[in-house]
């Protein structure tokens, strides 16, 4: 056990140069340190640097064109809102001009209605006077005819021409024709 005891202390006494490092050990770490150091100061940062800055103007780009984008899309939603509500107040405008045209083709309709109407009214009053009128005739002539048969019977005789037109005209002046007339209608 002593030799294990032996080796230990010598390797302590030749001391550890991790747990004690010698001043020249430590002089060309620093100088090693300083040198790569200096090698990255000189080549490797700038690059990372660069490649860094690089990123940054990528990234803020990439913001302002986000925001560009953003405020090109509010944009873009306040003119179609607008021209959303134009086209409303324009479907409003041409219904309410639909309406007011069918009010008028309605008004014009019965208008028209009215006119016809009372054409069609007055037709017929002309063409119930027409019948009427012809009715009367048919019916003076007929009384007319009677009129002389009733005298030929009564007198049993025959009349002369002139005879049974007086005696017709006496006849048809003696009936009542107002009551059959348009104008007695009232």
């Amino acid at each position: 056990m002593q030799s294990a005891l032996d080796h230990t202390v010598a390797f302590a006494s030749s001391g550890s140069f991790l747990v004690q490092p010698s001043t020249g050990l430590t002089i060309w770490t620093i100088v090693v340190f300083l040198l790569s150091m200096a090698i990255l100061a000189r080549w490797v940062f700038p690059l990372i640097r660069r490649a860094l800055d690089r990123r940054k103007e990528v990234i803020e780009d990439s913001i302002d064109a986000a925001e560009r984008t953003r405020r090109d899309a509010d944009r873009l939603l306040t003119e179609y809102q607008e021209r959303l509500t134009d086209a409303r107040r324009q479907a409003e405008d041409i219904v309410q001009r639909a309406r007011q045209a069918a009010e008028v083709h309605a008004r014009g309709a019965q208008a028209e209605a009215h006119v016809r109407r009372e054409q069609l009214m007055e037709q017929t009053r002309r063409e119930i006077e027409a019948e009427t009128r012809r009715a009367i005739e048919e019916i003076r002539s007929e009384v007319a005819d009677l009129t002389v048969m009733a005298t030929e019977k009564v007198t049993r005789m025959a009349l002369t021409e002139e005879d049974q037109r007086r005696l017709v005209e006496e006849a048809v002046r003696e009936l009542d024709f107002t009551e059959l007339s348009v104008g007695g209608e009232g």
